[in-house]
């Protein structure tokens, strides 16, 4: 059975403002650019940071080093939080959605909600699952599939067919019990990446998106966007 495909959302972070917002979330933290690394260009971004995504090409270096990763860390192990909340990608171009629901679950402490949203019922519905029993649940929500499609559709450039072969990728960073993780619905697991904290994060963060870019010296197809409480 062919794997469901949606269209790739936009790394636009207003659609995906708006895609939190019509899914229940309230405004009260908003998905903004993160123009440069230095730490002037940092100081900009609105604080605090609570998550922060990436987009980033998938390159046969990428690929390579992805699956040598694994290997290492399936023979080492690594010390996962049971809090962290988790899903796998098994729908095709879906992964701007699982950032998003990995940046949305991971802070529910400091996000509100809409009594009715749609995406806290999908949290909580999920809390005691499987990554993968997440991701088979998500394949069959209607609610979030047609507002990823609504969003989709919405953002500045044309957006690709669903057949169209997409070679970006969105991940996510977040800190858990003062950990910073990354979450890729890619990867069989969440990957502990160092220590962090409330005021660091952005930083920290930022401190493995450049590992990222230093992999692909000739990329430079990088967005990275964060979660910042909207100081409007």
């Amino acid at each position: 059975m062919d794997c469901p495909r949606w269209l790739p959302l936009e790394s636009n972070p207003e659609v995906m403002t708006k895609f939190v917002n019509c899914l229940g979330m309230r405004p009260t933290w908003q998905f903004g650019d993160v123009y440069g690394l230095d730490p002037e260009l940092l100081s900009m971004v609105p604080r605090p940071v609570c998550a922060v995504l990436l987009l980033f090409p998938v390159t046969e270096k990428y690929e390579a080093f992805k699956q040598e990763e694994e290997e290492k860390l399936k023979d080492q192990g690594q010390e996962v939080s049971p809090d962290v909340y988790f899903i796998k990608q098994t729908i095709g171009n879906a992964c701007g959605t699982i950032g998003l629901i990995h940046a949305v679950g991971n802070n529910q402490q400091h996000l509100e909600f809409k009594p009715d949203s749609p995406l806290k019922k999908f949290l909580e519905q999920t809390s005691k699952m499987t990554p993968e029993e997440r991701a088979a649940f998500l394949e069959k929500d209607e609610s979030i599939r047609v507002t990823h499609e609504s969003s989709a559709q919405e953002g500045q450039t044309e957006a690709p067919s669903l057949d169209e072969k997409v070679n970006l990728h969105f991940i996510a960073f977040v800190n858990v019990g003062g950990q910073l993780y990354e979450l890729d619905g890619r990867k069989p697991f969440p990957i502990v990446h160092r220590k962090t904290s409330e005021d660091t994060f952005l930083e920290d963060a930022v401190e493995v998106c450049k590992i990222f870019m230093a992999r692909d010296p000739q990329e430079v197809r990088f967005t990275i966007i964060a979660l910042s409480k909207d100081s409007y």
